[in-house]
């Protein structure tokens, strides 16, 4: 339980004032406890950063897997892809905005460990883009360059959508979706 805490704190204070900035005593003075008690409860400032962006990794794999679990339709299978990507960014932002920007602060083995679920994350978009073009469901000539457009779409939701104003999830996502078929050109 008060890893749990620990750990939402962590990510807070990396989100508002970047991992370098952070210090453990910044964590400690969020949950209560004084920076040297942490330590305690977790290894260090690089150990809770890379659990945050390794979780964050991790649930994007699971909700994309699930998403298009049982779909065989080429389409089909990308609009429950990228409504699941938005999705996850509209509701994860700061998970998602740390796991991008302070992906240069983490060390190895760590970051080579991070950056391998990345790859495997672009690597199901690519995929589903491939398999679109072989069947003629989508007409686009690089698949990969098509697959990084589709996950910008989602990654930029993290930074600028907000629940207070604007368009809500709904109509971000299914305008995101929209955005990724036409991209692709979906028949």
């Amino acid at each position: 339980m008060r890893e749990a805490e620990i750990r939402a704190a962590a990510l807070e204070q990396f989100a508002r004032r970047g991992y370098e900035a952070t210090t453990m005593a910044d964590i400690g003075a969020a949950v209560g406890m004084r920076g040297p008690s942490l330590y305690k409860h977790v290894s260090s400032k690089q150990d809770l950063l890379a659990s945050v962006i390794e979780r964050t990794m991790r649930a994007l794999l699971r909700e994309h897997d699930a998403a298009v679990s049982g779909v065989d339709d080429p389409t089909e299978r990308l609009r429950r892809a990228v409504d699941a990507h938005v999705r996850f960014h509209a509701r994860h932002r700061r998970e998602a905005f740390v796991g991008t920007r302070e992906l240069r602060s983490l060390v190895e083995p760590r970051r080579s460990e991070v950056l391998s679920l990345r790859a495997g994350y672009e690597q199901r978009f690519r995929t589903l883009v491939t398999e679109g073009v072989e069947t003629g469901a989508f007409r686009v000539a690089d698949p990969q360059l098509a697959s990084f457009a589709i996950l910008d779409l989602g990654m930029g939701v993290a930074v600028w959508f907000r629940e207070d104003s604007g368009p809500d999830e709904n109509q971000v996502t299914r305008q995101q979706v929209e955005f990724a078929l036409r991209l692709v050109g979906a028949r």
